[in-house]
């Protein structure tokens, strides 16, 4: 029987050079320190083909190297690997994996553009477009805007950038914009990697421009709480929209540009906290999964089971929006995106910036359940669909921006600043007219090298939408 470990919260398919990990006590009976290859690729086989929502698609075991290595075993059983399913992965801690789902990690703390300073293209930078609150990063002075030009006093490259970044420690040499170049401003700034447990509010502001009122929320992950408090993040997310209800704001904006996905349980949170007109037998999504799941979770739980409505909250702003503005990126995946699908049947979402990741699949992190080794699997389970049953984001393109804006600006503004790249365009949208200060005249555009906005912390360089299930699910292996 195969279960669906129940997990605390928060990649979509991040690229893991897998060993594989043996507890000190199963030594002996795994037989080597590598473990018992074949007994890890026939607990993968059996897992996949259980719950994978392509498994029709996977090749025969008799097909396969049982003793192949198990990241190389795993990567056979994928289903179109660039076209279909570009997010399953496997990790050879399942522990290690869990937490960074759950947004605790250690690392520096930065989120970063990186793009090329020289004519020659050679040289580049790591613009920061965020830095974690509490981070080693934040202690250390450094904020959204910064630009690291050295590490440990080595320009930054197209090829040295991964290894100089992935260090336990680092000196990093800041620069500034001058003119149409980027130079050193002299100082540097030694950094340390740390434990983060990173909320997923970022910023909230609620901006009162030519008398209508503005709440503006960057949302960096979709994840509910810690381990101490199951619910702190949601409850965070509750209170911000207490406090735009209160204010009685007229448009909302929500920055997602940086937000990679999470749970779904706090996708419904923040989709209930936001839809227009609320009523209990509004639709938010539905789940498809493989037809041997569909069958259990409807013989179990109703014709119904995979439907999810909005939840009655509260804080509730819809009564007063019958639009949202939702800044986006390349790296806007997953919950994030489900968000903009799920709400466009029953408000006008406005999307500004640039095309999103295309991620409409769900997965969950699942465990061996006897803990004979490390090995964990991300495994898709299924696609989300909104009320009207569309799903159509679920490729490299993802979603269209409704209106496209280049975030290559540097240095970047800070989040709430009306002059902002994303921010500003979604106030003219709404047709209010912002300042235009001379320290505008500053910023310089800068070719980006990748179109994604990275950062130091694995769990958010790819998309995730894990599903909880909550509960053993007990299927028969095939």
């Amino acid at each position: 029987m195969k279960t669906f470990q129940k997990i605390g919260f928060k990649l979509a398919f991040l690229t893991l050079f897998c060993i594989a990990g043996c507890r000190e006590k199963d030594v002996n009976t795994l037989g080597d320190l590598l473990g018992d290859k074949n007994a890890v690729n026939e607990w993968v086989y059996a897992t996949m083909q259980d719950g994978y929502f392509w498994y029709k698609e996977m090749p025969a075991k008799s097909k396969l190297d049982a003793r192949a290595e198990p990241d190389a075993y795993f990567e056979n059983l994928i289903f179109n690997r660039k076209t279909h399913d570009r997010f399953s992965m496997i990790t050879p801690d399942f522990e290690a994996t869990q937490q960074q789902f759950n947004g605790v990690t250690k690392a520096f703390g930065i989120h970063y553009m990186l793009g090329f300073i020289d004519s020659g293209k050679s040289n580049i930078a790591a613009f920061l477009s965020h830095v974690s609150n509490g981070s080693p990063a934040q202690r250390a002075g450094l904020k959204r805007g910064d630009i690291i030009i050295k590490v440990n006093g080595t320009q930054l490259t197209d090829a040295n950038y991964a290894d100089l970044l992935g260090a336990e420690s680092i000196r990093v040499t800041m620069g500034k914009v001058n003119g149409e170049v980027i130079e050193s401003v002299g100082q540097e700034v030694t950094l340390t990697r740390g434990q983060i447990t990173e909320s997923p509010i970022a910023f909230s502001k609620i901006i009162t421009k030519q008398n209508r009122k503005i709440g503006y929320l960057v949302y960096n992950q979709f994840v509910p709480g810690t381990d101490a408090d199951k619910v702190k993040y949601d409850n965070e997310l509750r209170n911000i929209f207490a406090d735009f209800n209160k204010a009685g704001i007229q448009e909302l904006v929500l920055d997602l540009r940086l937000n990679g996905g999470g749970y779904l349980s706090s996708a419904v949170t923040l989709g209930s906290l936001i839809v227009s007109n609320y009523s209990a037998s509004k639709v938010f999504y539905k789940e498809q999964w493989n037809e041997k799941y569909i069958k259990y979770w409807q013989e179990k739980n109703g014709p119904d089971a995979l439907t999810y409505k909005f939840a009655k909250e509260p804080s509730n702003i819809g009564n007063r929006l019958n639009r949202i503005f939702v800044l986006t990126s390349n790296g806007t995946a997953s919950a994030s995106e489900l968000i903009i699908n799920g709400l466009k049947p029953h408000m006008s979402v406005i999307t500004i910036g640039d095309n999103t990741a295309g991620k409409n699949l769900f997965g969950s992190l699942i465990g061996d359940e006897k803990k004979r080794w490390k090995y964990g699997l991300y495994v898709m389970l299924g696609q989300t669909v909104n009320a009207n049953g569309d799903s159509d984001y679920g490729t490299v393109e993802g979603i269209k921006p409704t209106h496209a804006v280049d975030d290559s600006n540097v240095p970047f503004l800070p989040f709430g600043d009306e002059n902002e790249t994303l921010l500003h365009a979604a106030l003219t949208q709404m047709g209010i007219t912002t300042r235009n200060p001379a320290r505008m005249a500053g910023r310089l555009q800068v070719q980006r090298t990748v179109r994604q906005t990275l950062r130091d912390t694995p769990a958010a360089w790819n998309g995730l939408m894990v599903r909880d299930t909550g509960e053993a699910m007990p299927l028969p292996i095939d």
